[in-house]
């Protein structure tokens, strides 16, 4: 395919006298395809053939998009290069992180100014010589996209191991490095998760193996170093498609533990970490409806459950009576309150809860008080940090707000001070004074208070001429926190109000926030959001004329249904890698992700689930309106959402919106679903945004 817009810019450098028209969209081949439900039911998908990436035609019309995307944007560029400069250069280039220790080591990364990439070192603790693991930037040289994990270490602490994955896809190559000798094992073990545990005797590693085509990861395998791969052992492996599996050691160092997951049910089976030999054996059961987690300390498993408790509970039982019939109370489920997670230390107790769509951190001591940790912000976001060591009264914990950047800080849980080790730098004249944060609540059509969480610059007036940018995501129980994001301050700084919409969906006020927000509930998402709009614009923080959204992923199809239900309410959208192909995606259970996500969206083999589907999937439902303008984002290497969705979704709007508006997709051809790989090529991208968005806006 020949780009019109690409061969106008040509012959307008050599007719510069003439008048040159607007680039022409690009359009699609329209080739008959039918889609065929189990149940009979029948749709026309006439851009199924964007569904092969080795179709040069393929490559050649998403080209033609991010030439068309190019064009239309090219006024842009200069404000697209400020905005770079500025977000990279709020960024402290030769950072570090806060080391956390692991035995007899401090462990931290550090960029060196002008890398994209982190060294990752290592000191003893008491000394400051450095020990530099891993050279990632040297080891990046050369590749497009390359991502790096620096994994877990041998209990000897002298062989860590590594991943890499050179792709976007998530299919990683695992390696070791012996950091006495700084050799890299020969050892290379091919297209694996990455996810990885050691064994205690300093040489038996076990790790997952995922479904070359679906990408489900459901074998787990033991590797002994110095043994040819081929001879690796399966240990586990998975044969229900709706369940995925995974490995981890307990904090304590004695379990390795298998795991196996689906939204609705766990499993966990135990290996002791000193018998890396033994048949693994059974936690408890899996069934339906069941979710745990688990934990050791001393001579008790300690485990997070939904048994009987749907915000979740605390349980214990014995080491060798693990089963669900003996588990006994530790903390109880309340109505009010969701319990997120558990960390444990030899005399202290530490979980994390969500209250009145807050975070909490509470503690508990060797005889049984509690206390909780406390915060002064009216939306902020609290998180622990690393605690690897057992035996100490210091807990590590991250704050931050929309206004004040990350902070991390060491608690002692006896004396409860809390030390400040470091806050994000923000260069630039950064000062968080000068802006404002607001907790407010929109009511939903059903009477439900949804929360919204936004910032803005104090010199903004509450008027209703501010141009406002809402997101939101709204799926899989995952909770939008009011944090700290630098790159807004480029849209807050020119008059943006930056909101988040805590839909239902996420888990924001609980289990039952999440339980309105999915299957045949899943519109809820959607209308919150509209409802959420509707009320900033109402209440004055919001010009109705310059309502701006944004989501991506699963916040994508939340984007997509908006654009659909109420394509009049924004001026313009941005969808990031957006889920939108629903119905289409879930029938094909070769795709990655689909059988894990049955419980989520439903099974469209289920023909009730099938039409509810149906009537929100925004590619089905693209109709002949005029649309706002979009800016739609994809990934050619995604491994969780194909790029064809997005690339299927901008060609149906293009081919059925009545309006003028702009419509445009950018596929990055290097990259998966998280972009770029390296610390600023992401913020080019992030600038393209903000340039989008305030084109729109008519702000400088």
């Amino acid at each position: 395919m020949n780009s019109p817009s690409r061969f106008l810019l040509i012959l307008g450098s050599f007719l510069p006298h003439l008048v040159m028209a607007d680039p022409i969209p690009p359009s699609a081949k329209r080739i008959p395809h039918q889609v065929v439900a189990p149940h009979g039911h029948t749709r026309d998908d006439p851009y199924y053939w964007l569904r092969n990436r080795e179709n040069p035609d393929v490559i050649s019309y998403l080209q033609e998009e991010n030439d068309y995307t190019s064009d239309m944007l090219r006024e842009t560029e200069d404000l697209q290069k400020d905005l770079f400069d500025e977000i990279v250069g709020r960024i402290v280039q030769d950072d570090s992180s806060v080391p956390y220790r692991e035995k007899n080591y401090e462990y931290y990364r550090r960029y060196r100014k002008g890398d994209s990439y982190p060294l990752s070192c290592r000191r003893r603790v008491g000394t400051n010589k450095e020990e530099i693991m891993f050279d990632i930037p040297s080891m990046a040289k050369g590749h497009k996209f390359y991502r790096h994990r620096t994994g877990e270490l041998s209990s000897n602490e002298e062989i860590v191991a590594f991943s890499t994955d050179t792709r976007g896809r998530r299919i990683y190559t695992l390696r070791f490095k012996n950091l006495v000798t700084g050799e890299i094992l020969p050892d290379k073990l091919e297209h694996v998760t990455g996810n990885h545990a050691w064994a205690n005797d300093n040489k038996t590693v076990f790790y997952t193996r995922q479904d070359p085509e679906t990408l489900r990861s459901y074998q787990v395998y033991k590797h002994v170093l110095g043994s040819p791969v081929q001879n690796d052992v399966l240990v586990f492996e998975e044969k229900d498609e709706t369940f995925r599996c995974y490995v981890y050691k307990t904090k304590s160092g004695r379990f390795i533990v298998i795991g196996s997951s689906q939204t609705l049910s766990d499993e966990f089976l135990l290996i002791e970490a000193d018998r890396p030999g033994d048949k693994p054996r059974i936690f408890s059961p899996r069934r339906r409806n069941l979710e745990y987690s688990i934990d050791h300390v001393d001579d008790r498993f300690l485990i997070r459950t939904n048994k009987e408790a749907p915000n979740f509970r605390l349980m214990s039982s014995p080491l060798e009576h693990t089963a669900e019939k003996n588990w006994e109370e530790v903390i109880p489920s309340r109505d009010d309150v969701y319990l997120s997670s558990v960390e444990v230390f030899r005399d202290y107790l530490v979980v994390t809860e969500r209250r009145n769509a807050l975070n909490r951190i509470r503690i508990r001591n060797a005889e049984g008080q509690w206390h909780e940790v406390d915060f002064e912000e009216p939306a902020y976001s609290a998180s622990l940090g690393v605690n690897v060591e057992m035996n100490t009264e210091t807990l590590r914990f991250s704050f931050e707000s929309m206004r004040i950047p990350d902070s991390t800080f060491d608690y002692n849980m006896r004396t409860r001070q809390k030390s400040l080790l470091k806050q994000q730098k923000v260069l630039g004249g950064f000062d968080s004074d000068t802006y404002r944060t607001e907790r407010l609540d929109a009511t939903a059509k059903d009477g439900t208070k949804i929360p919204i969480s936004l910032v803005y610059h104090k010199s903004v007036k509450r008027d209703g001429t501010a141009p406002l940018y809402l997101y939101g995501y709204g799926s899989y129980g995952s909770s939008m926190s009011a944090g700290f994001r630098s790159t807004m301050l480029s849209l807050i700084n020119r008059g943006f109000v930056y909101a988040i919409a805590h839909v239902r969906g996420g888990q924001e006020h609980g289990r039952r926030w999440y339980e309105d927000g999915k299957l045949m509930k899943k519109k809820n998402t959607f209308t919150d959001f509209i409802d959420c709009a509707e009320h900033l614009a109402k209440e004055q923080y919001a010009d109705p004329d310059r309502l701006f959204a944004g989501g991506g992923s699963a916040g994508g199809l939340l984007i997509g249904a908006v654009a659909n239900m109420r394509p009049n309410l924004f001026r313009g959208l941005i969808a990031d890698v957006p889920f939108v192909d629903v119905v289409t995606t879930m029938l094909d259970d070769t795709i990655p992700l689909t059988t894990f996500e049955y419980d989520e969206w439903g099974n469209p083999s289920e023909e009730e689930a099938y039409h509810y589907m149906l009537s929100y999937s925004p590619y089905d439902n693209v109709t002949n309106v005029d649309y706002p303008a979009l800016l739609i984002l994809a990934g050619l290497h995604d491994s969780q959402v194909q790029y064809w969705e997005p690339a299927k979704w901008a060609a149906r709007l293009r081919h059925r919106s009545t309006g003028n508006n702009l419509l445009l997709l950018k596929t990055d051809m290097t990259a998966g679903h998280g972009g770029a790989s390296g610390r600023f090529d992401r913020f080019r991208d992030t600038a393209l945004e903000h340039a989008f968005l305030l084109k729109l806006s008519g702000l400088k």
